[in-house]
């Protein structure tokens, strides 16, 4: 009697004991698993791209809390989001595999790459072999640190068989809707693998010439990469809820500080100005109070604002929302200054960028509201476009034709059996304004002095960064490995030249301390790594190492 009521009761236990509400593993569809992966690592991108990173290659500047973003002042910077997805992902593969579901497959082997390259290009060497396997062993608790080389190589291979994959055309297994990316099209997708390719084999340049050269070579050959804007590979944000809307702008009606802190960049403003870029006023609109040298001023510069000409006594500034609504109306402001007496240089233009790495931005322009409660009148922001949740340009890019197309360029300069650079540099400007909607402009931009065509990296890779806008992670590799353009760190930067990666985060040190260290002994220590030690912002990985690039 007992065992038998032993027996019952375990057996209701294991009952008791299955989730209803969970998927057990063995029954997991891979379709589900897609969008979660690649809608993080999309946003992920997106977050370094007009974040920090748009801060190092000075497309933008913050005048509130800005000594992360204008000044390089790091700290540890953890990358537990990126293995997390990683697992998703390692989970996505090997159901993709126990099912033979080869489109499934080369989605997975296609975001490894794009994830375990973000993780080595941002922080350098990094677990690789080991990592995801603590199931396996204890002993892959503690993950040794793969190098640079061993790990660029294995994203070329990843990427090499997805693109396989894909070419068989093969969608078993795909339910419309889970590829957030391209919705299930395995030509695209192989587009997209091939075009990672070409960001890799071109970031490995420097150090493995003769594999670059071969790879890059080999997919140009093939004609199968990101040739158009339509093809980019991009995420729409769905909007609502912070987490599926364009950075800051869920929170803008509760909390516009974000958006307000973020400037443009004066030299980024400044070359956009200068060539008459049709980009300008698609990403900035003018300073909302312009300058205006007034000789006749009785007193050396306007204490209050003028509105279409009237001195508006009492008022120093508007809010922004004021400041919205009023120009919309069309009214115009100014503050006037006497260039005779007034001693203080002011930039007069319709656009104003912040210049890098200044002590205090908020009060650049000589405006009479710094700090972080009330927006810089007499700098410019960034356009309307960016104060939305969703759809039109707010896309999270994770790599684009304007980017595919500066790499055949730069490898054509190099003299590599591509076409010719011109081409390839001319459908890189294009691809960038019909990216971003000024595809009309084109045919009068390409011919203006600084845009024509010269063959020089210098200007290829000018052209570059801008097309990189919200994606500067690449401009910031870019600049790693060649210098260009020509970034100066400002006044108030602890060190002299740009950082070249993340300082490692402290759970590595703290918990799997002895491979860390074993990782920083490989780091270039230099006259800039004084204060920190190896683990600096500026201590160079392999990928640079020996290259003289890029200080």
């Amino acid at each position: 009697m007992a065992l038998l009521t032993f027996s019952s009761c375990e057996d209701k236990l294991t009952e008791l004991n299955e989730n209803p509400n969970v998927v057990a593993p063995s029954s997991a569809n891979p379709n589900m698993l897609m969008p979660t992966v690649m809608a993080e690592a999309a946003k992920k991108y997106l977050d370094w791209g007009y974040g920090d990173a748009a801060g190092i290659v000075q497309h933008t500047q913050k005048d509130g809390w800005f000594s992360g973003h204008n000044h390089y002042d790091w700290s540890p910077t953890d990358w537990s989001d990126y293995y997390n997805q990683l697992r998703n992902n390692d989970f996505l593969y090997k159901r993709a595999v126990a099912l033979n579901y080869k489109f499934h497959q080369g989605v997975a082997l296609t975001m490894r790459a794009f994830l375990f390259g973000n993780i080595t290009d941002l922080w350098g060497d990094a677990p690789y072999t080991e990592a995801l396997k603590g199931d396996v062993s204890d002993d892959m608790i503690r993950p040794k640190y793969d190098s640079q080389e061993v790990i660029y190589k294995g994203i070329i291979e990843d990427l090499k068989a997805a693109s396989a994959l894909f070419a068989s055309g093969d969608v078993t297994g795909y339910r419309t809707g889970y590829d957030v990316y391209y919705n299930g099209d395995p030509a695209k997708w192989q587009k997209f693998a091939n075009s990672l390719l070409l960001r890799y084999y071109m970031r490995v340049s420097a150090k493995l010439p003769d594999v670059a050269k071969a790879g890059i070579e080999s997919i140009y050959s093939s004609g199968i990469y990101i040739k158009a804007a339509s093809e980019d590979a991009a995420m729409d944000y769905a909007g609502g809820v912070a987490g599926n809307s364009w950075p800051g702008a869920a929170e803008f009606n509760t909390d516009p500080s974000e958006f307000r802190r973020r400037k443009p960049a004066k030299l980024l403003m400044d070359q956009l100005i200068a060539t008459e870029d049709p980009r300008l006023k698609v990403w900035f609109q003018p300073v909302y109070v312009r300058w205006v040298a007034d000789p006749t001023l009785a007193t050396p510069v306007d204490q209050f604002i003028r509105k279409n000409g009237v001195i508006q006594t009492g008022t120093v500034s508007l809010t922004d929302a004021q400041f919205l609504t009023e120009t919309k109306a069309g009214n115009k402001f100014t503050r006037h200054y006497n260039p005779n007496t007034f001693t203080v240089a002011v930039d007069t233009r319709e656009y104003v960028g912040v210049p890098a790495g200044l002590i205090d931005p908020s009060s650049f322009n000589y405006n009479p509201t710094p700090g972080q409660v009330v927006q810089n009148q007499h700098v410019s922001q960034l356009s309307e476009t960016y104060r939305g949740t969703r759809g039109g340009l707010l896309k999270a890019r994770l790599i684009s034709a304007a980017e595919v197309s500066f790499i055949l360029a730069e490898a054509a300069q190099k003299g590599w059996s591509v076409g010719a650079a011109e081409t390839h540099y001319n459908n890189g400007v294009k691809n960038s304004l019909d990216t971003w909607g000024a595809s009309s402009s084109y045919a009068t931009f390409i011919e203006k002095n600084g845009v024509k065509f010269n063959n020089t990296l210098a200007q290829i890779m000018e052209q570059k960064w801008i097309a990189s806008w919200t994606s500067a992670i690449e401009a910031w590799m870019d600049y790693r490995r060649t210098g260009l353009p020509a970034f100066k760190a400002g006044p108030a930067a602890p060190e002299s030249v740009l950082p070249v990666r993340f300082i490692y985060g402290d759970n590595e040190t703290n918990f799997n301390n002895a491979n860390s260290v074993s990782a920083l002994g490989k780091l270039e220590e230099n006259t800039h790594t004084k204060i920190r030690g190896k683990n600096s912002q500026w201590a160079k990985p392999w990928v640079i190492q020996g290259t003289g690039k890029p200080w």
